[in-house]
C-alpha cells in the first residue's frame, strides 16, 4: 500500500510559508575534510551562528574551548576549522533547515524540519566509525528524522553533553572530560585530564 504524502505535504507547505515570512532557519554545508573518523552532530544554528555564519558562534558555546583543548582547535574560525579536519573531525547539523523562533532547540517547529542527507555522508566516507550528538535534542531529532537503521553497519552512534550554555548543569570541565573519553576511542587527542580544558 502506497504511503500518504499528506504529513509530507504539509511539511512543505509550512516550509514554503515560513520561508516567504522569512522565518526559516537554514543550516551550513559541514566541515568536512579527508577521511574523517568522527562526526559531530548539532540540531541547527543558533541565531548568533547564523549571523556570524560559523558552526557554535555564540561566544558561551563551549564547542570551540573543547576542540582547542582536544585537538589544538585555536585561532580564527577558518584556523579552527582547519584544526579539526587534520584531527579528521567532521562537523554537520541533523537538520538542513527548519522554523525556530530564537536559538532554543525547544522551539523548533518539527513540521517544518527537514534532515541533512546523513547517511550518504556517511556511506561516502570509509573510515567515519564514530557518529557524536553534542547534546539530547541532537539525537532525538537523528532518531525522528533520519534514524540509526539508515546508516551502514560498523558506525556507532554516541550522545555526549550539550556545549550550549542553555545546559548549565555540568561545567565545561566535566564535558570536555565526557568528549574526550568518547573521541578518544577513534582519534588520538591532546587532552591532560589533570589540567583540563583551555581558559
Amino acid at each position: 500500500m502506497p504511503r500518504s504524502t499528506g504529513n509530507r505535504n504539509n511539511r512543505a507547505t509550512a516550509r514554503d510559508e515560513a520561508r516567504a515570512q522569512g522565518g526559516l532557519t537554514t543550516g551550513f554545508a559541514p566541515i568536512l575534510g579527508d577521511l574523517p573518523r568522527v562526526l559531530v552532530l548539532g540540531t541547527l544554528p543558533s541565531v548568533k551562528s547564523v549571523e556570524k555564519q560559523q558552526y557554535y558562534g555564540h561566544p558561551q558555546n563551549g564547542f570551540w574551548r573543547i576542540m582547542a583543548t582536544l585537538v589544538n582547535a585555536n585561532g580564527d574560525y577558518v584556523a579552527r576549522q582547519a584544526a579539526i579536519k587534520a584531527a579528521r573531525i567532521a562537523v554537520w547539523d541533523v537538520l538542513a533547515a527548519s522554523v525556530r523562533p530564537g536559538s532554543m532547540d525547544a522551539d523548533i517547529d518539527l513540521r517544518t524540519a527537514r534532515a541533512n542527507p546523513l547517511a550518504e555522508l556517511v556511506d561516502a566516507e570509509p573510515d567515519l566509525s564514530l557518529v557524536c550528538f553534542n547534546g539530547q535534542k541532537a539525537r532525538q531529532l537523528f532518531d525522528r528524522f533520519v534514524g540509526a537503521t539508515s546508516l551502514r553497519d560498523g558506525v556507532r552512534l554516541a550522545t555526549l553533553p550539550s556545549t550550549s550554555p542553555a545546559y548549565a548543569s555540568m561545567t565545561l570541565a566535566d564535558k570536555t572530560r565526557r568528549w574526550a573519553e568518547e573521541l578518544g576511542t577513534v582519534l588520538e587527542l591532546n587532552y591532560d585530564p589533570e589540567k583540563g580544558e583551555q581558559p
